[in-house]
């Protein structure tokens, strides 16, 4: 049968990104406490195209991730990546996914343990280097420090996401990350709380006042004394109770490579 995809292109348009994107698939990640973790990726798979080359072969995506059955770790990144360049004849590849990941945890008082649900996205590439970034969503709580101090009967405090990504020169586990953003926020959030629990985290939160902007210097000060990650990403976004809009702040950084 003919093989249009091969077809000379004279356009000479060279195209940095092609494949295929969100595509639903079961797989298999890393777990701190269970050594792995099952749940759902929705993915993305991309190659450069030659300028001659009048288009890709969408099916062999799905061939490279079929052949890998779904396991996601760094070291399995790399080899999908390796595979991707083979079988498409491409310089660079490119491969992302996002999935759910859960951790039981257990309620502050009560004790009781409930699964508490996070987002984690693998972005990677390779051409001559392979580059890989873990980034993980961490829903939290903040309570505003000005609200506090200006007024008689409480504070105004709202749900947030703190956005962490890092490139790691040894393992960096999604739970570590989870524990670095929880423990800057003004209390943690949980899936399952008694009476007793929500005294507490209501009373935790008055007692820790933080804006975007604290959470954000205090997650990168613990990733600054990682000696693990060598490049970090840090986002958070309050959604403001008493505004139409929300507060946002942002840091990044290259760490110094030498220490």
């Amino acid at each position: 049968m003919p093989d249009v995809q091969s077809q000379k292109d004279l356009r000479n348009v060279y195209i940095d990104k092609v494949g295929i994107s969100d595509i639903v698939y079961p797989i298999v990640v890393l777990d701190r406490e269970n050594s792995y973790q099952s749940t759902v990726g929705k993915i993305n798979m991309y190659v450069d195209l030659p300028e001659d080359f009048r288009g890709t072969h969408m099916s062999r995506f799905v061939e490279v991730l079929n052949n890998h059955k779904g396991k996601m770790t760094i070291q399995n990144m790399e080899k999908i990546l390796d595979d991707m360049r083979e079988h498409l004849k491409s310089v660079t590849a490119h491969f992302e996914v996002e999935f759910d990941y859960f951790v039981m945890r257990k309620a502050p008082v009560s004790k009781i343990e409930s699964y508490t649900p996070y987002k984690a996205k693998f972005i990677c590439e390779k051409n001559d280097n392979f580059d890989f970034i873990l980034e993980v969503i961490v829903p939290i709580q903040t309570l505003c420090p000005c609200s506090k101090e200006i007024s008689a009967r409480g504070a105004h405090n709202q749900r947030a996401k703190a956005d962490v990504s890092v490139r790691m020169r040894h393992i960096v586990w999604i739970e570590d990350l989870i524990d670095v953003a929880e423990s800057s926020a003004s209390t943690p959030l949980f899936t399952l709380l008694k009476r007793e629990d929500e005294k507490y985290v209501t009373e935790n939160a008055y007692d820790n006042p933080k804006f975007v902007e604290d959470v954000v210097r205090d997650i990168s000060l613990k990733l600054e004394d990682d000696d693990r990650v060598m490049w970090y990403n840090v986002k958070v976004t309050s959604y403001e109770s008493i505004h139409t809009h929300n507060a946002y702040a942002c840091h990044e950084k290259w760490k110094d490579l030498k220490k």
